[in-house]
């Protein structure tokens, strides 16, 4: 069982960005005159916000109506470096999504992998716990039994099974205000505006990026998750912003070069929608290119987050028809969401 004191330093990051519950935001303004620990670290985190805050983004026009009005109402969006703009947009688009929910049955509506949308957050809890303790942050979730030298895979899967179970014995909100307050600990930390910090490298869930690019995969989760749960409930989640997505999408493109390795068939892939288009040299580039493959910028993000399987993406094709379906069927094989 957690102390009064655990529990408010649980909420600080979410109180914050002014993320709380009313009567949440009354047990942390009751606890802090007493308690010199948590009323340094308030401190710390309301000067950093103070220089990161900005405006909400306006929600795009053809969000339905009550969606529309959750975008409007959320906290305001912090003002973070490019590397972390996405995730900040993410979160917020998400908090949004959830905050229409309330008490009602949602919750337990099917999304994906087995998972109701109660558990879909309680996972993003354990996706985001990697990049959190890489920056400092305390576990939020009791820590679980994972064998020692685990290949990341397995641990992977045994740490998210054991936060979905761990959350499952609380109530929705409960794990939710986990979630927010974890994610508004990562956009307040250093790493999430101090680009010098952001390029130093780090092997989270497997692979070695700098960590502002595990900022942009921890975007990649959020929305990928917002997607399933506005699909299982009948709700349309937009796309992320056109300049985040691309930043999205040419870190996918990165990150599928490297799986596909040099002896890949040489695919010209351009990638084309809102924003413009652009044209990678995929696979073995010492060879002609075997075909051309134009895709979508947002189904290529599904595609690489295992959303679309190959044979029904849409896209545009010339050339050798196996050497497109090869980097198709490996893109759609680097999801681990």
């Amino acid at each position: 069982m957690t102390t009064e004191h655990e529990d408010v330093r649980e909420l600080l990051g979410a109180w914050a960005v002014e993320a709380v519950l009313p009567g949440d935001e009354h047990r942390i303004t009751a606890h802090l005159p007493g308690c010199a620990a948590c009323s340094a670290e308030a401190r710390r985190l309301r000067d950093t916000v103070r220089h990161l805050e900005g405006p909400p983004a306006p929600p795009p026009s053809d969000v339905p109506h009550v969606l529309s009005r959750a975008f409007r109402t959320r906290a305001p969006a912090l003002r973070t470096a490019p590397h972390a703009a996405p995730y900040a947009a993410a979160v917020a688009g998400l908090q949004a999504l959830l905050g229409e929910l309330g008490e009602r049955g949602d919750w337990e509506t099917p999304v994906a992998h087995d998972w109701d949308v109660h558990d879909t957050v309680a996972h993003l809890i354990a996706a985001d716990e990697p990049l959190a303790l890489h920056l400092g942050l305390h576990a939020r979730v009791p820590a679980s039994s994972v064998p020692e030298g685990a290949p990341w895979r397995a641990a992977w899967a045994a740490r998210t099974s054991d936060v979905i179970a761990h959350e499952r014995l609380r109530t929705p909100a409960q794990t939710v205000a986990t979630w927010r307050n974890q994610a508004a600990g990562l956009l307040a930390a250093p790493a999430a505006h101090d680009r010098e910090l952001a390029a130093r490298a780090a092997v989270l869930m497997g692979v070695r990026l700098p960590v502002g690019d595990h900022f942009l995969v921890r975007a990649f989760e959020a929305w990928v998750h917002a997607d399933d749960i506005g699909r299982a409930l009948d709700r349309r989640v937009p796309p992320p912003r056109v300049p985040h997505l691309w930043q999205l999408v040419r870190l996918a493109v990165r990150i599928l070069d490297i799986a596909l390795g040099p002896q890949a068939p040489t695919v010209a892939l351009t990638i084309e929608g809102e924003g413009g288009g652009t044209e990678w040299i995929l696979g073995d580039t010492t060879d002609a290119v075997r075909a051309e493959l134009v895709l979508d910028p947002v189904d290529f993000c599904l595609l690489i987050g295992g959303r679309r399987p190959p044979t029904d993406i849409p896209h545009g094709l010339s050339g050798d028809t196996s050497a497109a379906h090869h980097l198709l069927t490996r893109a759609a094989s680097l999801s681990w969401l």
